[in-house]
């Protein structure tokens, strides 16, 4: 151990368990400039070369000047160089910081580095930015786009891609994941948002999880029922309401053959009208997109497989009465 003498300065003196071997004293100055443990009463050096832990703040690119980072951004599918750009003029600003007589050199590196960019990343450069814009639109969360990018990919490796659209291709993977991860969409909010037929999407579809191994089952009403039940400003009440009784018309084989959506529908319809917050089957329709003769039929087999005729209907007529009587005092006031 170093037994160098040195002078004592006036750094933040702390008390430690053990004892300095030269004098007994138990206070210490620690010195992060020279990485070194000091005895505070007769200078001592306890420790040297000591490695700082501390955060070593960086800044890599101009988003992150403005706050302190220790690394830079993580890898990411979404990107198609994983996020790890190393582009020739992408800065603002960095034109002025090149010399002029070599600014003329500079413009023709800039362009022949976008020449030399691969078939592939020019082909991801373009689906990915598509991507993004359909998972803004159908508000999707970071794991799906995180994935779909990914099957992309594998898809481009393979040649899956080719002799088929850009869109349909992505339209299909994102459908596909939604169901995956419980996050499902319908065909026709896909289509709608990709401008793709729902054929050829189903057509995609099936090519493209049959080639790449994916196994998706069908999707359960109950991953419909808190979206639904938010565009529709229905509780929480309802929300569960709605997935209890999907679960117990599952024990009955009520919900076997239906579409999902149908199902999702009708239930919420019946767990809205015995929670008192009643939307009628036109709204409901109107906003989960299927017809209101769906909901009727499926409303009135699932009411009678659960038993809940009775139910539902003095519900019902407490709802008409209670209208009726609010009706006549507002006649009563105009009088």
């Amino acid at each position: 151990m170093p037994r160098k003498k040195v002078k004592k300065t006036k750094k933040k003196i702390k008390k430690a368990a053990r004892l300095c071997p030269e004098c007994g004293s138990k206070y210490f100055i620690e010195d992060k400039t020279r990485g070194e443990i000091v005895c505070a009463k007769c200078g001592l050096v306890l420790e040297e070369d000591m490695i700082d832990t501390s955060p070593e703040w960086r800044a890599f690119d101009e988003e992150q000047i403005s706050r302190r980072t220790r690394a830079g951004a993580p890898l990411t599918y979404t990107k198609h160089d994983k996020g790890l750009t190393t582009e020739i003029g992408r800065g603002r600003g960095e034109l002025f910081k090149v010399i002029p007589s070599k600014r003329a050199q500079y413009y023709r590196l800039t362009k022949w580095q976008k020449r030399l960019v691969e078939s592939k990343d020019r082909n991801l450069s373009f689906a990915l930015s598509e991507l993004q814009r359909l998972v803004s639109f159908l508000g999707l969360p970071k794991s799906v786009h995180e994935e779909v990018a990914k099957n992309y990919e594998r898809a481009v490796d393979r040649g899956l891609v080719r002799g088929r659209s850009m869109e349909s291709v992505i339209a299909a993977l994102l459908y596909t994941v939604c169901r995956e991860m419980g996050t499902p969409r319908t065909l026709e909010e896909i289509a709608e948002a990709s401008g793709v037929e729902r054929r050829e999407i189903g057509r995609t579809y099936r090519y493209i999880a049959r080639e790449l191994g994916m196994r998706i089952l069908p999707a359960l009403p109950k991953d419909y029922i808190p979206r639904f039940a938010s565009m529709l400003g229905l509780s929480d009440k309802v929300q569960a309401r709605a997935i209890r009784l999907l679960e117990k018309a599952k024990k009955f084989e009520a919900t076997t053959g239906k579409g999902p959506t149908g199902v999702a529908a009708a239930a919420l319809y019946i767990a809205a009208v015995l929670e008192g917050e009643k939307r009628t089957q036109r709204e409901i329709a109107d906003a989960i997109g299927v017809t209101e003769v769906t909901i009727r039929y499926r409303f009135k087999k699932k009411k009678k497989k659960l038993g809940l005729e009775e139910e539902v209907e003095k519900k019902v007529r407490e709802d008409y009465t209670e209208k009726e009587s609010r009706l006549r005092k507002l006649r009563r006031k105009r009088k």
